[in-house]
């Protein structure tokens, strides 16, 4: 009964003491689309993601209803570093819904100019980002200044109730830098650094950003994981979307392990970080882990010493010699990209090409696979047996437009013969390689649904498209990769260009089993090397993954976003066409980074992706 009351008088108190807008709130994935693309018209990285921000202390005044209910003393403020942009998960701070939305769109304005400093002003940053931003996006002003009017009368409303002078005195000044114009503004030093965060004084000001250290930035990609805990799928998602502050700490001595620090009150501190080896239990209260975290102002991330052993043992489970894939060829080594000095490293990674050995029953696939499989070869046929249409012709069934206006145009310039302004349907010859590259990384073990696993569905899509391609009589080849560091790269060749759709080769798709890692950049390398070499006009590169790309070594992260980009640039600018297919349910991060806007596409089901391979496949190859 005790409960039940507290639980309804904390409910009752905090809702009354809210100052927020709920009618006029404003959530993020409304708006993160429009967010995401004025960032990036502004000028700012492309590889920099937008995610929702984590609570954190807050200063500034507190009415009576706010300190009964203890309410008042945390808000998710905005932030940036060298990774992401993190913004409130939900606005209500005006009673506009608009005032709220153009926050939002403010904020990412202000983040594509803003430059991260190590020992930059606070103050100074936001100001000198604001001009800048008002100076890429005129447009943004009208908004800017209602922005700034609404957040002020609030700001004025707040600071009566400031109790000392020195309140009022910081007060007065951070108003008379947001009145001021950007870039005329003196910049008084009591500004610099984390003054927004760290000062009790003042509430936080929204129209600006605080800037990470470039060393909290780094460890902060790990907070997220290191602070989610149990709770429900949708709970956990939300937990680890959230960006948190954190630093990293430096392993302690080993030389002691049992020796106690003498500051005995620190072992009752959530916030502070005291490097004591304990012993770990195997059932940890997860409800209390997750609100711990999020009552820390930040996050401490230490390795552990079983780290190390256990990362070695993976290392170690490699097949031998014997139980492995037979190698053929003495392998091929291909360069790497180097984003922190932007430049290729030659031969840096090390690829074999491997074949499956024969063992086994051969591959049968099920009824209804063979069924769908049928279904879209008769599909493709159809497609390439279709007349297309040949423009530019001197007679022919309708009138080209196109040419019609070139003709038009060229009339004044030259004297031009019988104007070529037809269209004509034809059946031609088609020039067409496909290449499909699929992800075997030990990712794809996990399970797609009740029934099948991640590599389960991908053999059910090379199957199918292999089926489909060979009744259109396109020439194809299939490879698999994997890879454990740029030392050893898996190539699985499952089927090459010269070999028929046939038994064997059926046998090694039926073959193929998840491990290791994804060192996506040598991959697609590889496979621009294998369709340079082929002499049809158009060539297609299509990728099969279900998640970015990762590695042991510094592969993982912004290493390996930026080699597969810059692979995906290589392969354009030798004539080809990729095109991703991803079942990661966060490829909207990414993959526009990686391969385009137009480059890719999300299965949302992933036993649609022997489906959706073969209407991507139609649609590029439309016209050809």
């Amino acid at each position: 009964m005790e409960e039940w009351i507290g639980e309804r008088w904390h409910r009752f108190i905090t809702g009354a003491a809210e100052r927020g807008h709920d009618g006029a709130a404003v959530a993020l994935p409304d708006v993160q689309q429009a967010v995401g693309l004025l960032y990036r018209a502004a000028g700012g990285s492309h590889s920099l993601r937008i995610v929702p921000a984590a609570d954190m202390r807050i200063g500034g005044p507190r009415h009576w209803l706010q300190r009964l209910a203890g309410s008042g003393t945390r808000a998710a403020l905005p932030r940036l570093d060298s990774e992401t942009l993190a913004l409130p998960p939900r606005i209500a701070l005006f009673e506009q819904a608009e005032l709220n939305r153009d926050l939002y769109l403010w904020l990412a304005a202000l983040a594509a100019c803003f430059e991260l400093s190590a020992s930059g002003s606070w103050a100074g940053d936001n100001l000198a980002a604001c001009q800048l931003a008002l100076q890429r996006c005129p447009g943004l002003r009208p908004r800017w200044l209602r922005l700034r009017e609404a957040h002020l009368a609030q700001r004025r409303a707040e600071a009566v109730a400031l109790r000392t002078p020195e309140a009022r005195a910081a007060e007065a000044r951070l108003q008379a830098l947001l009145l001021a114009e950007p870039g005329l503004a003196r910049i008084d030093g009591s500004f610099d650094g984390r003054f927004d965060v760290e000062a009790p004084l003042l509430a936080p000001v929204w129209l600006w950003l605080q800037a990470l250290p470039a060393a909290a930035a780094g460890a902060t990609g790990q907070a997220r994981s290191a602070a989610a805990g149990g709770g429900s799928q949708a709970q956990q998602e939300q937990e680890q979307a959230k960006r948190r502050r954190a630093r990293p700490a430096k392993p302690a001595s080993q030389r002691a392990p049992l020796l106690l620090a003498s500051k005995a009150e620190s072992l009752r501190s959530w916030s502070e970080h005291v490097p004591l080896d304990r012993a770990s239990e195997d059932e940890t209260d997860e409800d209390e882990a997750r609100a711990a975290a999020d009552d820390m102002e930040e996050l401490t991330l230490a390795r552990e010493g079983s780290a190390s052993a256990a990362r070695i043992k993976f290392d170690l489970d490699l097949p031998s010699a014997s139980a492995d894939d037979l190698p053929l060829g003495e392998g091929e080594s291909l360069p790497e990209w180097d984003w922190k000095r932007q430049c290729l490293l030659p031969e840096h990674c090390r690829v074999q090409t491997l074949v499956a050995r024969p063992s086994g029953p051969a591959f049968s696939p099920p009824a209804a696979l063979r069924q769908t499989a049928r279904r879209l070869r008769r599909r493709l046929e159809t497609l390439r047996s279709a007349p297309q249409w040949q423009r530019g012709c001197n007679e022919g069934e309708m009138l080209d437009l196109d040419a019609w206006v070139r003709h038009l145009a060229g009339l004044h310039a030259s004297s031009s013969p019988e104007p070529q302004v037809w269209a004509r349907r034809q059946r031609s010859e088609r020039s067409l390689a496909t290449l499909l590259l699929a992800d075997l990384s030990l990712s794809t073990d996990a399970y797609a649904n009740n029934e099948q696993r991640v590599i389960d569905v991908i053999r059910d899509a090379l199957y199918v498209f292999g089926e489909a391609l060979h009744g259109c009589g396109d020439p194809f080849a299939m490879l698999g990769f994997s890879s454990v560091r740029r030392s050893q790269v898996r190539i699985h060749q499952l089927k090459g260009f010269e070999e028929a759709w046939s038994g064997p080769v059926q046998s090694r798709v039926g073959a193929i089993k998840p491990g290791y890692y994804t060192r996506m950049g040598a991959a697609i390398r590889l496979a621009t090397r294998r369709l340079q070499e082929r002499p049809e006009r158009l060539r297609l590169l299509l990728l099969l993954t279900d998640g970015k790309p990762n590695d042991l070594d510094v592969y993982e992260g912004r290493w390996g976003i930026e080699d597969t980009r810059e692979a995906v640039r290589e392969a354009r600018r030798a004539g080809l066409q990729p095109f991703c297919l991803s079942i990661d349910e966060q490829a909207q991060d990414y993959l526009p980074h990686l391969f385009g806007h137009q480059g890719w596409a999300r299965v949302a089901r992933p036993t649609e992706l022997p489906l959706r391979l073969a209407g991507v496949y139609s649609r590029l190859t439309r016209g050809v």
